[in-house]
């Protein structure tokens, strides 16, 4: 009788069919986690924005009266309050959005979320200052 070492085929394949459904089962789980995760990073972003907001507002008396993420982003940059950089939405297309009250003592600030209410409970609803605060995914934060 001959000895034969090693694995035949079908005992190949039945290993690669095994791994390849397991890790099938472990990407589909991350694809919420991952939801979550640039969600809870979006409601940090907001709140980081908030504190530079309130560092530009000690200074200046009054909320920047731009309406574009990026122009908000070269209002702190020329206020010299520290903050150089804001934060941009971790999707590609996506933004942030940001809008003052007519007063400029108030404004609202805007990010859409991929996964809704499990991430946090909207702070505000209705539309505020143009921006639609009313549905699940757009989590807002006024001051």
């Amino acid at each position: 009788s001959k000895n034969k070492k090693g694995f035949t085929l079908i005992e190949i394949l039945v290993v690669v069919s095994i791994i390849g459904i397991l890790s099938s089962i472990i990407l589909v789980g991350m694809t919420g986690a991952r939801q979550r995760a640039r969600d809870a990073r979006r409601i940090a972003d907001l709140k980081q924005t908030q504190s530079g907001l309130e560092l530009y507002y000690s200074k200046n008396g009054t909320y920047p009266s731009t309406s574009a993420w990026s122009d908000l982003e070269t209002t702190f940059k020329n206020a010299a309050i520290g903050v150089s950089r804001l934060a941009r939405d971790p999707s590609p297309g996506k933004n942030y959005t940001y809008a003052q009250g007519n007063s400029g003592q108030n404004y609202v600030l805007m990010a859409v979320l991929e996964f809704g209410d499990t991430v946090a409970t909207n702070e505000v609803n209705g539309t505020i200052f143009g921006v639609d605060c009313s549905t699940e995914l757009n989590y807002c934060v006024q001051f």
